[in-house]
């Protein structure tokens, strides 16, 4: 068998086909956005976004060639150095980038837009996946755990200049892959008992009773342990620390941008403001909630054809599917999301060295966290943060950049063995 025959029976086209559905499916949906009855142009039309998106899925396929016919050793080879530029170009971003929305995070280039935030993305896995891939970094370890926090937030730092919070709430998806190469657990418990107060405290308008259930929960800790005088003042310490925080996030919500602060008040109260700050999250709740299990049909959606909602071609386009296709429709995109997400773990996991295995679980890490955070806003399970649907949102910057996200992984997985020859 030739080289190049074992090469291609490597590569892992189940994750290609369900990339290939994404993307067609997106395309279609955003044709579906712009769809407007009799006046409707051609979804080939160049002049609406589905022909805008036709070309960024043509140059999609560019870049895929591209990948696949470079040397896997490249993207290790060059990991720090796109770091690197991609640094710089976040750091530019702010004085020379196109202002939209009050947020500088766009290079225009015509009619078409660029978005440095979205490839840094890549770029940061590819830098922690060279940097742990050492024999002797450890998770278990302080400095270690400093330079891999060190390489995820200073993208952060750059992109809150623009600023564009939804994105840097991206790059803390990078926690998942940390956690399955060896973070300390406490960090997480830590978090996640953070994020838990955090709700507790704004959703509950009086914060006495989270103040009873802290002083329940510390004397219960107490009680049942050991009664000494260290352990009674750690707890009791760190009980009044939480009190404190409770009464302190109204004023640190209140220091926050207007918009920001609406959006965290609506996730609390639907009814706050349901043709202001609400009305998105209403009119695609509404969106979905008509389609019903089987949806009204293609191009049949009465709150996509009428502009109810505004974004449905990019980061609300869940509800345009969810209209147009109901439950089924809605079912079949989250299958086909779960299913790549499984694939991934599955070939994270054969990987024969530390730095596919842990670009692997940063392509896994970022993709879940987009496809979560985004179905959640759009059924109000999470604030509007502004971040798109995977292969399917409209826009060239995204696409790109997940499909080279996506495919520097299934590059690498095809040239396994090839990269555990070299190590040995």
């Amino acid at each position: 068998m030739r080289q190049e025959d074992l090469y291609i029976n490597k590569i892992d086209w189940i994750t290609i086909l369900i990339y290939a559905s994404l993307v067609i499916l997106g395309w279609f949906n955003i044709y579906a956005a712009v769809y407007d009855g009799e006046a409707a142009k051609s979804i080939f039309d160049f002049s609406i976004n589905s022909g805008k998106q036709l070309v960024w899925i043509g140059t999609a396929v560019l870049l895929i060639t591209l990948i696949m016919v470079a040397d896997h050793r490249l993207f290790e080879n060059l990991s720090l150095v796109l770091y690197g530029i991609f640094l710089f170009f976040l750091l530019i971003t702010p004085f020379f980038g196109k202002e939209i929305n009050g947020q500088r995070a766009w290079f225009e280039i015509g009619a078409f837009r660029l978005q440095p935030a979205e490839f840094a993305k890549f770029a940061t896995a590819l830098a922690l996946a060279k940097f742990m891939e050492r024999p002797t970094f450890d998770l278990g370890q302080g400095k270690y755990q400093l330079q891999a926090l060190a390489i995820i937030f200073i993208p952060v730092a750059l992109i809150m200049l623009q600023p564009d919070t939804g994105t840097a709430m991206v790059y803390s998806a990078f926690f998942v892959m940390l956690y399955r190469e060896g973070m300390p657990q406490r960090y997480y418990i830590f978090g996640l008992s953070f994020i838990t107060i955090s709700l507790l405290a704004l959703g509950i308008e009086n914060n006495i009773y989270i103040v009873l259930g802290v002083v329940v929960l510390v004397l219960a800790l107490i009680w049942l342990g050991k009664k000494k005088w260290s352990r009674i003042i750690g707890f009791s310490v760190l009980g009044l620390l939480v009190i404190g925080y409770t009464y302190s996030l109204d004023y640190v919500v209140s220091k926050l941008p207007e918009h920001q602060q609406n959006r965290i008040m609506v996730l609390f109260n639907p009814d706050l403001d349901p043709l202001g700050v609400g009305w998105n999250v209403t009119q695609s709740k509404i969106a979905i909630g008509s389609g019903g299990l089987m949806g009204k049909g293609y191009l049949e959606g009465t709150q996509t054809k009428f502009d109810f909602v505004p974004e449905q071609h990019t980061d609300f386009i869940f509800c345009t599917l969810g209209e147009e296709f109901g439950w089924l429709g809605s079912f079949v995109v989250i299958f086909l999301f779960c299913a790549l997400l499984i694939r991934l773990v599955f070939l994270a996991e054969r990987q024969k060295n530390r730095f596919s295995r842990v670009y692997g679980y940063g392509v896994i890490s970022i993709l879940f966290f987009h496809f979560m955070i985004n179905i959640a806003m759009t059924i109000g399970l999470f604030p509007v943060v502004g971040i798109p649907l995977p292969f399917i949102s409209y826009g060239g910057s995204s696409l790109w950049s997940f499909t080279i996200l996506l495919f520097i992984f299934i590059k690498l997985d095809s040239h396994r063995i090839q990269l555990l020859g070299r190590m040995s």
